[in-house]
């Protein structure tokens, strides 16, 4: 009987052909206003479009949740009324900014999310700038400590009227570990998922690391430096992203809350850490800081790479990429 049983499975088997291979499956979209680029291993291509499916899902509610651009949105609302009264905002919400504010205190106030005091009256398709008067006017509301939380009913306030967030540099890092986090629990072992400037690489390439390429700042057909990476987050932000040249100056979106215009120090930064969350809001830090600064902090903080990119195109990395291969 137990020969027959085994016959039975063998035959059964054989009539159902080989069972397919995991191989690796792509999907390319565009949420949060940005580039979305995802791969996964997976065992069929059902599987792979349940799981780019469920990403995408994330990465939508997240924007609902957290983007300046959406009237309907939660922090929309907070940018609304906070300035006069305190806001009770979502758990979820809650922890970004809070993260946003211990980012703003890491960088020495380098990384602010209410740069969009002054940042939203930037607008780089009609090459449009706040004039002199509006920065002296707004200047003083970038200041990380006019929001206030309360962290027993989970509120926000604004201690001025004239302050408003933009969590850009932020929420798209969360997003991206938000989606590596949902593949985990779904079973997956390696992935690799970008949003942006903002990538999460999970496990390896099979045995081998992810070539992450760094983006040459002023040739789009060109990378600058690739990096072998394995379970790691990797950040870039960069004057070419969003901008426009005017006289001879480049006006952009990474804005130097000190000032209120386009920092200038460098073309590029890219943080090399364990969660996007982190590396998103280094990386703008950094680029506002400059080579000499942004250097001197990277270094001090653990698990934490970056490479920089001068005004002059000259590439500076951090010490982790001379005494070993960044993870």
């Amino acid at each position: 009987m137990a020969a027959m049983k085994i016959f039975a499975c063998m035959a059964l088997c054989l009539l159902a052909g080989p069972l397919p291979a995991a191989q690796w499956y792509k999907h390319d979209d565009t949420v949060m206003g940005t580039a979305v680029h995802m791969e996964i291993w997976a065992e069929t291509e059902l599987r792979s479009r349940s799981l780019f499916q469920k990403v995408l899902a994330e990465l939508h509610r997240i924007d609902v949740l957290m983007s300046h651009y959406k009237p309907q949105s939660e922090l929309s609302g907070v940018n609304r009324l906070a300035g006069s009264q305190a806001v009770k905002v979502n758990p979820e919400l809650f922890t970004v900014v809070k993260h946003a504010l211990h980012m703003s205190v890491v960088t020495h106030g380098a990384f602010d999310i209410i740069y969009a005091s002054v940042g939203r009256f930037y607008d780089y398709r009609l090459k449009r700038k706040p004039n002199a008067d509006t920065i002296e006017r707004l200047l003083p509301a970038i200041d990380y400590h006019h929001v206030v939380l309360n962290e027993q009913d989970h509120s926000v306030r604004f201690s001025r009227p004239d302050v408003y967030i933009d969590l850009g540099g932020i929420a798209k890092g969360y997003a991206v570990d938000r989606a590596i986090a949902l593949l985990q629990a779904a079973g997956v072992h390696h992935a690799y998922v970008s949003a942006g400037g903002d990538s999460r690489i999970l496990g390896d390439k099979q045995g081998r690391p992810w070539l992450v390429g760094i983006q040459h700042p002023r040739d789009r057909k060109k990378l600058a430096a690739s990096l072998p990476l394995r379970d790691a987050a990797i950040s870039t932000s960069g004057d070419y992203e969003r901008f426009f040249d005017e006289n001879d100056v480049r006006y952009h979106h990474i804005i130097d809350p000190r000032t209120g215009i386009s920092a200038n120090r460098v073309r590029s930064v890219t943080v090399i850490g364990k969660a996007c969350f982190t590396t998103d809001a280094l990386s703008t830090g950094l680029f506002v800081l400059g080579v000499e600064k942004g250097m001197a902090l990277a270094e001090s903080l653990p698990d934490i790479e970056a490479v920089f990119i001068d005004r002059f195109g000259r590439l500076y990395a951090s010490s982790g990429f001379v005494n070993k291969t960044p993870r």
